[in-house]
């Protein structure tokens, strides 16, 4: 195969919603994009997904085993129109390159146009440069570079 081809998806390869009983494998699958979570704090983030009618996570699985998620939503900004916002996006090591994550992106993108959603906006680590390729060859632009900046809150 070329560089930069990706086949079909393996047989036995569908796409359903994530439920709480997915939790061990998102959370494995987060310490993939370094992003360490125990289940049990994925268990409740999904669960809080779960009633966000402006929110979801599609899960990716070859037979009951999931190799893949992506998470969408709708951003409401002041200053610009309505868009869909990739929020996280992952296909296990052993699975890429197989074609499960363009069909999560399209999967993603078609929950968008549902929604009347025309546009799709995905931030990327500027390290991941396997990932920019990724979305230039699925037809996204690189618009910007930005700095994103954090600040940890005390709660009540």
């Amino acid at each position: 195969m070329q560089p930069g081809a990706t086949k079909e998806p393996q047989p036995g390869f569908t796409i359903r919603e994530i439920t709480t009983s997915d939790a061990e494998a998102a959370a494995s699958l987060c310490a993939e994009l370094g992003y360490s979570v125990t289940p049990a704090v994925m268990a409740e983030r999904i669960r809080r997904l779960a009633n966000s009618p402006d929110h979801t996570v599609f899960v990716g699985c070859i037979g009951d085993r999931v190799v893949g998620w992506i998470d969408i939503g709708e951003v409401v900004r002041i200053q610009s129109e309505l868009a869909g916002e990739i929020g996280g996006f992952v296909v296990s090591d052993g699975f890429r390159s197989t074609g499960i994550g363009r069909q999560l992106l399209r999967r993603a993108e078609e929950w968008a146009r549902e929604r009347g959603i025309g546009k799709i906006v995905v931030r990327s680590q500027i390290k991941r440069e396997a990932a920019h390729r990724f979305y230039l060859r699925e037809g996204y632009q690189q618009v910007k570079t930005s700095h994103v900046f954090s600040k940890t809150l005390q709660t009540i």
